[in-house]
């Protein structure tokens, strides 16, 4: 009797990568991020290519636009007059700030403050070609198991940006494959689903130098399903400008995870 799982599986699968692609191809996906300012690398408040002028507010705490008529910004859909103090945006979709069909989003990173300029028009969405993944194989879905750490701990991980940055550690996942058990330092998120930042055998040849993995929620025994067919390309494989994570120590696979995105393709 032919099982129809696999099917069903290939199936689900295939509409992930769907919706993969409609999210990274949307107008104001990672492929539409054309910069990312830091505004203390602009201590007059001046940006080459965005129009008003962008400081830090005297406390910290926020980000101060001075703007007038004639820089065409909009602040909450209407246009920008004076001084508008912005606190940090949830993304594109929730930017306060628009130039044309511009979004300039408000950003802080460990008490840095940034802007960036997602434009629909972005050299990086126009020669996009598509994304280029592995075929699915069922022996990549694995039964997984959450190992909560007491408390969560923060590494110091190089980003793409060149700098350093903490990231915060909620536990460990752990799979087993061919016999043995892998395991991978992981971020809680929120929703309480897991994020991890790996590498394998694979990285930097024949896929992108590192790849992210998000599991659901674990259940409550800790149990949670691992499928590495659906590991993805960070933001940064699509645009610069993003200051991705690179795996913590100790998430380098020791085998060839031919399972999932590879590389981003383009014209």
């Amino acid at each position: 009797m032919t099982s129809t799982t696999q099917p069903d599986a290939v199936q689900e699968w295939q509409e992930w990568r769907e919706g993969r692609l409609a999210a990274v191809t949307g107008s104001y996906g990672p492929l539409a991020l054309a910069g990312t300012y830091w505004l203390a690398d602009h201590p007059d408040g001046r940006i080459a290519g965005l129009p008003g002028r962008w400081t830090v507010a005297a406390d910290g705490a926020a980000v101060l636009l001075e703007a007038g008529p004639e820089d065409g910004l909009t602040v909450d859909g209407a246009p920008a007059a004076g001084a508008h103090r912005l606190d940090q945006d949830a993304g594109p979709a929730a930017a306060r700030v628009g130039h044309g069909a511009r979004r300039l989003v408000v950003l802080r990173r460990e008490g840095l403050w940034a802007v960036r300029d997602f434009d629909p028009d972005a050299p990086a969405r126009r020669a996009f070609a598509g994304i280029d993944a592995y075929p699915y194989e069922e022996r990549w879905v694995r039964p997984g198991l959450f190992r909560p750490y007491g408390e969560r701990r923060t590494v110091q991980v190089a980003n793409a940006d060149g700098q350093e940055r903490g990231f915060v550690l909620g536990g460990e996942l752990a799979f087993p494959l061919d016999g043995d058990e892998h395991t991978l330092q992981v971020a809680v998120e929120p929703d309480g689903s897991l994020w991890a930042v790996l590498a394998d055998a694979t990285s930097g040849t024949d896929s992108y130098r590192f790849r992210f993995l998000r599991p659901p929620a674990p259940a409550a025994d800790g149990t949670v399903p691992v499928d590495l067919n659906r590991t993805q390309l960070p933001p940064c494989a699509f645009a610069d400008h993003f200051i991705c994570p690179f795996p913590p120590p100790g998430n380098t696979l020791p085998f060839a995870l031919r399972a999932g995105e590879r590389n981003a393709l383009v014209d």
